[in-house]
């Protein structure tokens, strides 16, 4: 398992780069709690330069997805922009790139999945080194902060990364935040009904970290589990840095027919050996949210075999377009995996700036309302298939039923199920008054499944 852990530090680290890209590094301390903080002073921007922001997490339970979704926006520009790799490490620039003939100045931003380091970071990028185009945050918390933060800079356009928290789009819809990803909801259709139709579970006790991307995963599993006539009869939060997974784990009822997984990361690979510790068989008993199914968590081992979750993405797919984007981002960047939602949605979401970008020659004046009305109309054919935006800007796209899989010697994945056109009302199950994911929301009702579960 490739887990490539980023450089971090307690200052801020900027290098210029000589040339037509400008790339600003900033390394992420593991507990700077503001940005501000030994931050660095950005170096003159390149004439005529585009500068997009690119913030993920690089500390905290999700550092090790640095790696896969800094590289996975710099392919982007590799494939779409014309640059060039100029090293394998998470924050090394690449070079050349440009787009509608202006060079691209990019800077990194990290954030700990904190919301007010996020909004922190975002700040910093958008105020102090004066990025118009922000892409990013990685996680839930982090991208309705982020979002909230966009409606007090109108002129700058705001591209999410995999943050997945339904509210980020449904209830905040900030007019300058666009999401080609979806949601954690999204991301959920079909697990429920494989649930309940191939695996015959009637019962599902939860197990989750205590924020709102999980609840959103959960939102998506229990409408549609409790639609058919499945019962969740547990859900189980606990904080996000907590370490040790074993008293959560062992808390857990075992008159259910399974467990759904809904954690990411160090969260992931601590909660899956705490269960293999007290008897249980990942690959028999239990489902997986859509950062579970990651190769982060292969370091826990053959047990994984048969562990099915939900995805945005078509991890272990077999289509051109898969296979393409996979073979050349396995050739730019070989130490880190392609298959992972991580890297995938943020090249997405950097090819959607790019193409923007393309169709108004790089024209961001005007509080930058003809790329936004680009970005709007967009529809983009990404790895993991076409989408389109609602009046939210939230995505409209596909979904997959993933498996884990022993290949040989390693894990991998392949594609169970593919769920077209999954829009965030989830088949009309939700909408902009509906009680936003929480701990308890929604309810586990018996009613019409989606359309997807009939």
């Amino acid at each position: 398992m490739r887990n490539h852990r980023g450089r971090r530090s307690s200052a801020w680290r900027v290098l210029a780069v000589a040339g037509a890209l400008a790339v600003v590094v900033s390394a992420c301390g593991k507990s700077t709690p503001n940005s501000s903080n030994g931050a660095a002073t950005a170096p003159s921007a390149t004439p005529g330069a585009i500068k997009i922001g690119v913030l993920t997490t690089c500390g905290g339970p999700f550092a090790a997805f640095e790696a896969e979704s800094f590289s996975g926006a710099k392919y982007a520009l590799v494939k779409f922009a014309g640059a060039q790799v100029a090293g394998q490490k998470p924050q090394d620039q690449v070079t050349g790139a440009t787009v509608a003939g202006k060079p691209v100045q990019i800077a990194f931003g990290c954030s700990d999945a904190t919301p007010d380091k996020a909004v922190a970071e975002a700040r910093r990028l958008v105020e102090s080194v004066g990025v118009k185009i922000l892409l990013g945050p990685l996680s839930g918390d982090e991208g309705v902060a982020v979002a909230s933060y966009a409606k007090s800079v109108p002129g700058v356009t705001f591209v999410n990364g995999t943050s997945g928290a339904q509210a980020t789009t449904l209830k905040v819809n900030a007019p300058n935040f666009f999401r080609f990803g979806g949601d954690g909801a999204q991301w959920m259709a079909g697990l429920a009904t494989y649930a309940y139709k191939t695996r015959g579970w009637r019962t599902v006790a939860i197990l989750g970290e205590d924020y709102s991307y999980p609840y959103t995963l959960a939102a998506g599993f229990v409408s549609e589990f409790c639609s058919l006539g499945g019962n969740v009869t547990s859900r189980s939060w606990v904080p996000l840095g907590t370490a040790d997974w074993s008293s959560p784990v062992a808390k857990l009822p075992r008159n259910v027919d399974g467990i759904l997984l809904l954690t990411g990361g160090t969260n992931t690979v601590a909660a899956e050996k705490a269960f293999i510790q007290f008897g249980g068989s990942p690959g028999k008993k239990m489902l997986g949210g859509s950062s579970v199914m990651d190769p982060t968590s292969f370091t826990v081992g053959d047990q994984l075999d048969g562990l099915v979750g939900g995805s945005p993405v078509p991890l272990g797919g077999t289509t051109p377009d898969w296979t393409a984007y996979s073979d050349g981002f396995k050739k730019a960047y070989p130490d880190v995996p392609s298959d992972s939602l991580f890297t995938v949605l943020y090249y997405d979401g950097m090819q959607a700036i790019i193409q923007g970008l393309q169709k108004t020659n790089g024209d961001l004046s005007n509080n930058e309302a003809a790329f936004r009305a680009a970005l709007t109309a967009l529809n983009p054919t990404f790895p993991n298939g076409s989408v389109t935006l609602d009046s939210n800007r939230n995505s409209t796209q596909a979904a997959f039923v993933t498996q884990i899989v022993k290949n040989g010697d390693s894990l991998g994945f392949k594609v169970l199920q593919t769920i077209p056109n999954v829009d965030q009302t989830f088949g009309g199950l939700f909408n902009a008054s509906s009680p936003a994911p929480s701990r308890t929301e929604p309810a586990c009702t018996k009613g019409t499944p989606p359309p997807w579960a009939k």
